[in-house]
């Protein structure tokens, strides 16, 4: 089994980390890096609890080999807060409810913050097609498609402000 030492920039932090040829970005962030805020949840692409964004694209980091990863820029929940104050997606989905057990959550949130990267003014159905690799047990998603459309508003209105 060969080990690779990569470069890759995690949530604006060089690191470099050395990887079996088979580690997927999952198990690299968890295991190696501490980042125990992504979820392993159905380990086959399929519930989306494992959500990273991967130079600025969300994506499924269970199906994503470490190795794949060179050079790259990585984006986890914990990384979305910046200097202790949460990204208008956390606070909006605190604010509605939108968190019931929670292990959804960190996926939704990054799906949620590189929806309104690309599209600063979503509709609800834009929301729902941008939450589909996100499987929530809990709430439902009403409450999460209302925060993430008051988070773009609120984003809009900070923007404004500065």
């Amino acid at each position: 089994m060969a080990n690779h030492r990569i470069t890759l920039k995690i949530n604006g932090e060089y690191e470099q980390v050395d990887v079996p040829s088979q580690m997927t970005l999952l198990q690299m962030l968890r295991d190696k890096l501490a980042f125990t805020g992504t979820k392993n949840g159905c380990n086959a692409g399929e519930c989306g609890a494992c959500t990273v964004l991967l130079n600025g694209e969300p994506v499924n980091s269970c199906m994503i080999l470490a190795v794949e990863c060179q050079g790259a820029e990585i984006v986890t929940v914990e990384g979305l807060a910046q200097d202790g104050v949460l990204d208008p997606v956390q606070q909006a989905i605190i604010d509605h409810g939108g968190v019931q057990c929670g292990f959804c959550t960190p996926g939704v949130l990054i799906s949620a913050r590189a929806l309104i990267n690309r599209n600063p003014h979503p509709t609800p159905d834009e929301i729902s097609e941008a939450l589909v690799g996100n499987l929530c047990r809990c709430t439902g998603y009403l409450r999460i498609v209302d925060a993430i459309q008051d988070a773009a508003a609120r984003q809009e209105s900070l923007a404004a402000r500065l």
